[in-house]
């Protein structure tokens, strides 16, 4: 693989080639060269607990079959019939994905089934082949599946590092959340007019909040500098003060900023649930809006959140919920939120995560599949029943506030790339050194040519 920019360079101001958002040639290339070789996402283990329960996940031209084949096993396999190709489990039009359960997996073309592990379990007349149809020929085709985080992963490369080298650095930053002790709050998806690229990309950093999201800027600064974590990335909010910067004082300095950290910290933990309905929880909004009340005026910040989270806590473990045990320094360590290469954005928080999953639509550049989840931990048998929803990209009632703004974005900017007039991107090399990491490691997956320097 081609990596003339190294991680050091990445400070230093870069320009991106538009075509990688733009050329239908590369959109082709990226099927056989990034997504059959990384590994991806494809759904929560929560959604097949059960033997027989399976779920599909379809990436660019492949679709893959995930079932839970034993009480403790998933399996995964490429969504064909070895006979003629047909697929086994089709996507209703319109719909995010294939799911239900199943004893045995049937071709609707002639009757060819599978059994849980993938093998061929019967064939109509299978003398005509005298003898020709070996196991290895009539089984399912095997991918690569794994776990982490609650999350079920898969690689069609069969020579693929293991999931967790693979997440490292991290998973090692993010494993004490417990995100696979969290369940679906809500998911909703949408086939968007803009490429991959530009989707996940909106979310891979704080440079925008001041100018897209202005009614967050009452709260403070939202200043972060950005890290390239090897393949991955993480934010972190950044202190102006230099000896407050990587120490946990600098991550929740911006829910004490204001005149009154109480009434700053209950109007932000408002307004997060009433336009994201994400990045806080019930109880967390509920214990903000009593610390006037069990506060005096002048409380310092630092004692104000730490009050505000101590309640929290108590009040989710009366209800049945126990937090994690976090060290404040480490939380501070794991920053605001990662980038998982290529195509996730996980922002973590101490009982839930909100999360965006962007891939392509079919080969085509100027379109993909958007996917936004709220994962949070409940009580147990308590988590509520949710599905995948196909919410409209232009109501904001379905995708609230915040979203809603992202998304004018995308749009936008896929349309503005196509102008002859622009040359590409121009990333700001502190607090977007997430979206530039991801190029530096997509030409390397690609072959292509990294990042160039500016001037």
């Amino acid at each position: 693989m081609n990596d003339t920019i190294s991680v050091d360079d990445l400070a230093e101001p870069l320009m991106l080639s538009k075509d990688v958002y733009l050329s239908p040639d590369y959109a082709r290339a990226e099927g056989e060269k990034l997504w059959a070789k990384v590994w991806q996402h494809a759904g929560r283990v929560e959604e097949i607990p059960n033997v027989g329960d399976f779920i599909t996940y379809d990436i660019g031209n492949e679709s893959i079959l995930m079932v839970r084949s034993a009480p403790d096993t998933i399996k995964a396999f490429y969504n064909v019939c070895s006979h003629r190709g047909r697929q086994l489990a089709e996507t209703p039009e319109g719909s995010h994905s294939c799911s239900g359960k199943r004893k045995l997996f049937v071709c609707g073309y002639h009757g060819w089934r599978y059994d849980l592990d993938g093998k061929c379990a019967h064939i109509p007349d299978p003398d005509d082949w005298k003898c020709a149809l070996t196991e290895d020929r009539t089984r399912l085709t095997e991918v690569k599946v794994d776990t982490w985080g609650g999350w079920i992963w898969i690689n069609m490369d069969p020579r693929c590092e293991s999931l967790r080298a693979y997440l490292e650095p991290a998973a090692g930053h993010l494993d004490q959340f417990e995100l696979d002790k969290m369940r679906y709050r809500w998911r909703k998806w949408i086939v968007f007019d803009c490429n991959w690229k530009v989707a996940i990309e909106a979310f891979a950093e704080s440079y925008h909040v001041k100018s897209t999201h202005p009614q967050l800027n009452k709260y403070g600064d939202f200043y972060t500098v950005s890290y390239a974590q090897g393949l991955h990335g993480n934010n972190k909010f950044h202190s102006k003060k230099p000896e407050e910067n990587n120490t946990a004082t600098a991550t929740v300095s911006r829910a004490g900023k204001g005149a009154d950290a109480r009434k700053t910290i209950a109007q932000m933990q408002q307004e997060f649930w009433e336009t994201m309905q994400a990045s806080t929880t019930p109880t967390l909004v509920e214990a903000a809006q009593r610390l006037v009340d069990e506060l005096p005026e002048g409380t310092p910040p630092e004692q104000v959140h730490r009050h505000w989270m101590e309640s929290a806590r108590k009040d989710d473990a009366a209800r049945g919920l126990i937090w994690p045990d976090l060290d404040r320094q480490k939380v501070a360590d794991a920053g605001l939120a990662w980038q998982i290469f290529p195509n996730m954005t996980i922002l973590q928080g101490n009982v839930f995560a909100l999360c965006y999953r962007t891939r392509p639509y079919g080969t085509d550049p100027n379109k993909c599949i958007y996917e936004a989840f709220a994962i949070e931990r409940f009580p147990e048998g308590q988590e509520p029943k949710t599905e995948w929803v196909r919410a409209c990209a232009d109501d904001e009632t379905e995708w609230r506030q915040v979203l809603s703004q992202d998304f004018s974005n995308m749009r936008a900017v896929q349309r503005g790339m196509q102008s002859r007039s622009f040359r590409g991107p121009l990333p700001n090399p502190n607090q977007e050194r997430k979206v530039t990491n991801l190029h530096r490691n997509l030409a390397r997956y690609m072959g292509t040519g990294s990042p160039r320097r500016t001037g």
